[in-house]
């Protein structure tokens, strides 16, 4: 029971913190501290999960050089902010090709730097080590600076959390119920094939009644609903598999939680893992509709 009290507090503690963030504008009547409180609010979980990323691959005997990859992986999510800042910051059919073209730039620019501080390193492995540096800059970096994005205008950053936590939330309780056939034994012994469709079928609903409330209008279109079906299939499908990409990591190197930000529920990269994979197929999906 008092485990069960910890974990509650936890989440309404980490529920409460993410919901201001994303409202903090309205909240305190002023866009432009909404904007700088939502940039530092992703920019605070990109240097913690990198962190715990390197804690992990150091379990294998990688060195990744730390100061570089904080230092990258800020930059990377900042700009990202930083363009959205100095935009309408509304999807609107196009993705800013400044974008594309300077967090490219700076991808080039780590791999070469990086390189060049690993001959000063005595290790047997130095491209292994380089790479583990690099790589947060894709998995976390790009993901939390487009939330900036997904939040701007119509709080489309709000809709997905709700989705997410649908999912999660009646994927659990359908795999406890009615569980029986498991989905990726290997990798996470605990998620059933009747989990993941509950938490589908819930996740369908939630986006039906909870894209009006949100996002106004809604999605819009001569579609009834379909918009809000391929939303729902992105957040479940795509989620489940980055759930099962951070669990596939902690196993490989023998960890249960990837870190204990969390009391009761872990790390930062344990409660992002479904958003670093699901935010980037959104952001593509809300542009093509737009």
């Amino acid at each position: 029971m008092n485990n069960f009290w910890i974990r509650t507090v936890s989440s309404v503690v980490y529920v409460a913190l993410f919901v201001f963030c994303i409202y903090a504008g309205d909240i305190l009547k002023s866009d432009i501290v909404g904007i700088l409180v939502f940039g530092l609010f992703a920019l605070f979980v990109t240097e913690g999960c990198t962190c715990e990323y390197y804690n992990l691959v150091e379990h294998k005997a990688v060195r990744p050089i730390r100061w570089l990859g904080y230092l990258y992986s800020g930059l990377v999510c900042l700009f990202i902010w930083l363009v959205f800042a100095c935009t309408d910051g509304c999807i609107d059919g196009e993705v800013p090709t400044i974008v594309l073209e300077v967090v490219g730039f700076v991808l080039l620019l780590s791999v070469v730097v990086a390189i060049m501080v690993q001959l000063f390193r005595s290790n047997d492995n130095p491209f292994t080590d380089v790479a583990h540096t690099l790589f947060p800059m894709l998995y976390v970096s790009v993901p939390l600076g487009l939330m900036s994005f997904l939040n701007g205008g119509s709080h489309y950053m709000m809709l997905l959390l709700i989705l997410v936590w649908v999912n999660d939330a009646c994927a659990y309780m359908g795999g406890s119920l009615i569980g029986k056939h498991k989905l990726w034994q290997r990798h996470s012994p605990g998620k059933t094939w009747e989990g993941c469709i509950c938490g589908m079928v819930f996740t369908f609903v939630a986006a039906v009644v909870a894209t009006p409330l949100i996002v106004g209008d809604g999605f819009g279109g001569e579609y009834l609903w379909l918009k809000e079906l391929a939303l729902a299939l992105i957040v479940s499908v795509v989620g489940t598999l980055g759930d099962l990409a951070e669990s596939m990591l902690k196993r490989s190197v023998g960890v249960k939680d990837s870190g204990n930000i969390m009391p009761g529920h872990g790390g930062f990269l344990d409660r992002f893992d479904s958003l670093l994979a699901i935010i980037p197929f959104a952001f593509v999906f809300l542009i093509l509709i737009s």
